[in-house]
């Protein structure tokens, strides 16, 4: 199994994927996250759910696994370029275990774009994205 940090510069708390379980290089990402009641983001609010933007950027950092394991990637850094299109369906809250799945579906020299899907223990999808990458 490869180590999300041997691919991505982010670093606990800002790495917000626990494990990658299939990577298809340059193709795919599968990740997973556990989200406990211990994460920082429910610190200073009422209502404890995990933020959208930040689903967004889970997704963003599955991507960039999958761009960054090409190896003509390899060693470079991807930078989350932008959102098409987004769909929120549900809260993430305390207790989930969500699978992150992103593929690739058009990389041309430095660009590639993804389709993103996170689901959650119940199979349910809470969140699915089309992102924008750029590997600098």
């Amino acid at each position: 199994m490869v180590n999300v940090q041997d691919i991505i510069p982010q670093r606990p708390p800002f790495q917000l994927i626990d494990q990658l379980i299939n990577l298809e290089d340059g193709k795919k990402a599968v990740a997973q996250k556990q989200v406990t009641i211990n994460e920082w983001f429910f610190g200073h609010q009422s209502e404890l759910f995990m933020p959208e933007p930040l689903l967004i950027e889970a997704l963003a950092q599955t991507g960039a696994c999958a761009l960054l394991s090409a190896p003509e990637f390899a060693g470079k850094n991807a930078f989350f370029g932008g959102i098409k299109s987004v769909i929120f369906n549900q809260r993430v809250v305390p207790g989930n275990e969500l699978t992150l799945t992103v593929e690739l579906t058009k990389l041309k020299r430095q660009i590639g774009t993804g389709h993103g899907v996170i689901e959650n223990e119940r199979h349910e999808v809470v969140c699915e994205a089309d992102l924008t990458f750029i590997v600098g």
